[in-house]
């Protein structure tokens, strides 16, 4: 199987970076949304496989099924095109330190990314509340097992960083690096092998170990939260049904909480990781390399 090798791998970072930083706005609504549903696809799906898996199989083993089948979602981005905030936290910044794209650039591409992932990631979050997380019975709809693990998921998200308060943000943001270093290896690897063999194994490991380790993901939350604050929400039963302290004593989910508790501090740990740690890092070793264009 042919490959790139790292510094041309880089180069092409850089090469894609200026493709993704002239790209309309229009385009990179839409491309962002259909990511977000992307990304979705994948969260729903490891909802689903692990549920009701941990108590048979073990914790750690319900975390491999889910971070097995998550990758579904960075894979189908990659090799159709589409526009993930999270990698472009590390490829359009490389693109500006070679002097290829201005930082507003940059910034410009990030903001409209994000909007069309967290568009995206809310209708398919409706998708999964609408239809398979709930079933319809004598009393009415209902929610069901897979719709309870996404409950618990959200919780385990959000209420479980506020109850300890800033040490809770500061673990969502360390979890948060963790998970972008890693997403952005896979995408260093899809962009480093030339084939779809090559790509697909070398995105699926690195995203594989991301979920099952338990990192944070901005993108893969704009799914997550909704989902489980739709659930509380239109089926406020569920809360005490759920029998969780902590989404009891809250009354549920707020919007407030989900930003303030999760996705600002995962966004920013999610730049972290992308940016800093590979970006910059790769950039600095390997821009004296760099074969010409």
């Amino acid at each position: 199987m042919a490959f790139n090798p790292p510094a041309k791998m880089v180069a092409l970072v850089g090469n894609a970076g200026v493709g993704k930083a002239k790209l309309s706005i229009f385009n990179l609504l839409l491309r962002g949304f259909m990511a977000g549903a992307y990304i979705a696809i994948g969260a729903a799906l490891c909802t689903v496989c692990s549920t009701g898996a941990a108590p048979i199989l073990g914790a750690g083993v319900a975390k491999l099924i889910g971070g097995a089948v998550f990758p579904v979602g960075l894979i189908a981005i990659v090799l159709t095109g589409m526009e993930l905030f999270t990698g472009d936290c590390m490829i359009v910044p490389v693109a500006a330190m070679m002097k290829k794209v201005t930082w507003g650039a940059v910034m410009r591409n990030w903001v409209w990314v994000y909007i069309g992932n967290l568009v995206g990631s809310l209708a398919y979050a409706y998708v999964m509340v609408i239809g398979p997380f709930v079933d319809g019975t004598a009393n009415g709809m209902v929610v069901n097992a897979f719709g309870m693990t996404a409950i618990n998921i959200s919780v385990g998200k959000i209420l479980t960083y506020k109850a300890v308060g800033t040490a809770g943000l500061w673990s969502c943001f360390i979890k948060a690096i963790g998970c972008n270093f890693l997403v952005n290896i896979a995408i260093l690897l899809a962009i480093t092998a030339d084939d779809i063999t090559g790509k697909f194994f070398g995105i699926w490991f690195p995203i594989m170990a991301f979920v099952a380790t338990g990192f944070e993901h901005c993108v893969a939350n704009m799914y997550f939260l909704p989902a489980g604050k739709f659930l509380t929400d239109w089926y406020p039963a569920v809360i005490e049904k759920s029998a969780n302290a902590l989404l009891i004593s809250n009354g549920g989910l707020s919007w407030g909480d989900i930003w303030i508790w999760n996705l600002i501090p995962a966004t920013i740990g999610n730049i972290f990781g992308g940016f800093l740690f590979i970006g910059v890092t790769y950039f600095l070793m390997f821009r004296n390399d760099l074969p010409k264009e």
